[in-house]
């Protein structure tokens, strides 16, 4: 068992570090902003909007583990978390599946512009009544010849107000259940597609979501993923790739917040003292250390279980969890550990709290994974 990263690995990791910190070090976004693409501009201009993307089509070919050593970087160099959520998303709720499962025909089209960044991509699956409860999708795809006609309005769809396309799922037998479902990839310029202005959110600022109408907009059978009925097993598919990698930007958050504490507790005095000297202050930021390798591992290990095409649901549901409970739990004890500093706006503490917070919504609630591990163990 060998937990050491290869010398390829670090000099990527570190590669990617250098250059966020150069181009992107210093972003902030205001909750206000409407969705400049420099930002976005510039992470894809690193490589990190096509990862995993093949290289034939312009991507890095990285498997699971190597994706999310990146976004780790990413996460730790970029202080803009919404930026990183976005990029993240784009990559795995929307790339990964046209990856899989779409036609020769329909990879050629999209996947280079997703790939260099130049086409924006938005995951369009959550609607009002079906967040948790993904079998109760209102969304309606009737197939007409060799069209479908797709009605139904999608929520919180991140990267929609400024998204080039859709990966979208829709009913399309009632009957069928589980099977019922099928996936779409709908271009924005589709007639019947219409886009939200963007939601106000208490974090992820850089990450503009929206909501998506499909009102009678007539999609060709050619951009439908995979076969009619197989929408449930490509969403767990892409769920997958993102539930392991993309919370590795999270693991790099807290890298660069641990960091942070360390140095407040050796500057910051109070009492004649500094205040890491204190034990509540030295012990908090220990167990914020101890919190983050633990996520960290077990975020390692589920990457690494999908890249060797074994059962990794249960693991990657554990690693969601603790990565997701691990910053949260963490970013509080940074407010704690920079006091009234960590609660004004513009030092990053708070926002980081901020940014945190839906973690452990997105990507399937916490609970959701607590009863994909519990259904694992035979409960």
């Amino acid at each position: 068992m060998d937990f050491d990263l290869t010398r390829e690995q670090r000099k990527r990791y570190d590669d990617v570090l250098i250059a966020v910190r150069e181009q992107l070090g210093e972003r902030r976004v205001c909750q206000n902003s409407h969705g400049d693409r420099e930002g976005w501009k510039a992470a894809a201009g690193i490589g990190l909007t096509g990862l995993c993307l093949p290289i034939e089509y312009g991507g890095s070919g990285l498997d699971a583990l190597d994706t999310a050593l990146c976004l780790e970087a990413f996460g730790r160099a970029c202080p803009d978390t919404g930026l990183v959520f976005a990029v993240a998303a784009h990559l795995l709720a929307c790339a990964v599946p046209i990856r899989e499962f779409a036609s020769d025909a329909i990879r050629g089209r999209f996947l280079p512009g997703l790939a260099t960044g130049e086409l924006i991509a938005a995951n369009a699956m959550t609607e009002e009544e079906a967040g948790s409860d993904i079998g109760a999708l209102n969304m309606t795809a009737r197939r007409i010849d060799d069209e479908y006609l797709l009605d139904g309005v999608k929520s919180f769809a991140s990267n929609a107000p400024i998204a080039d396309l859709f990966v979208t799922y829709a009913v399309t037998d009632a009957a069928a259940g589980f099977l019922g479902v099928s996936a779409f990839v709908v271009p924005r310029d589709m007639p019947g597609v219409g886009v939200s202005a963007p939601l106000d959110k208490m974090g992820l600022h850089g990450c503009l979501a929206g909501c998506v109408r499909f009102e009678r907009c007539r999609v060709p059978g050619i951009y439908r993923l995979g076969e009619e009925g197989s929408g449930g097993v490509i969403f767990q598919y892409s769920m997958g790739w993102e539930r392991s990698c993309l919370f590795a930007a999270y693991v790099g958050l807290m890298d660069r917040q641990l960091q942070m504490c360390i140095t407040r507790a050796k500057q910051r005095r109070q009492f004649g003292r500094r205040i890491g000297e204190f034990q509540a202050v030295s012990h908090r930021i220990v167990t914020m250390k101890q919190r983050l390798e633990g996520a960290r591992l077990l975020l390692y290990r589920a990457c690494w279980l999908l890249d060797q095409g074994r059962e990794h649901a249960a693991t990657v549901a554990l690693s969601k969890m603790a990565v997701s409970e691990a910053v949260v739990a963490n970013s509080i004890d940074a407010v704690r550990i920079f006091g009234a500093a960590g609660y004004v706006a513009g030092g990053g503490i708070e926002e980081q709290l901020r940014d945190s917070v839906p973690s452990v919504i997105f990507s399937g609630t916490n609970e959701i994974q607590c009863e994909i591990v519990a259904k694992d163990m035979g409960l």
